[in-house]
């Protein structure tokens, strides 16, 4: 059975940095891609970052662009994002989430990715 488990969540103050770790079991990592996506209150959950199967390729919304950076650690098994320079406006609860197939080219719709974290909260104060 296919598992993430998202930490690292907080409350922090707007211009501050955070770090969230994705922990993945159950399917082979190294071959699938991952994505983090967001979702604020009252709000429809957005795409935010996404990393493909190898790490070579990332794919990031406007909004964070310049901000954020995911990364992986295939070893591991853990997907990175790395929150600077944080605006009140991101905050939400932030899901990861892995692809359906495996080597494929990453995207932003949520329809190519079929498992899903518990999501964890970020809080950024103004």
């Amino acid at each position: 059975q296919v598992q993430l488990v998202e930490s690292g969540g907080g409350l922090v103050q707007a211009g501050g940095s955070l770090r969230l770790a994705c922990l993945a079991s159950g399917r082979t990592f190294r071959m699938y891609g991952l994505a983090w996506f967001r979702q604020a209150p009252g709000k429809e959950r957005e795409f935010v970052t996404a990393i493909n199967w190898s790490g070579g390729s990332t794919v990031y919304a406007d909004s964070v662009k310049g901000r954020f950076t995911i990364s992986r650690d295939n070893p591991k098994n853990t997907v990175y994002l790395q929150m600077n320079s944080l605006k009140p406006e991101d905050t939400a609860v932030y899901y990861c989430a892995v692809q359906r197939q495996p080597f494929r080219t990453i995207y932003s719709d949520p329809v190519e990715y079929d498992y899903w974290g518990q999501g964890t909260q970020v809080t950024v104060s103004s």
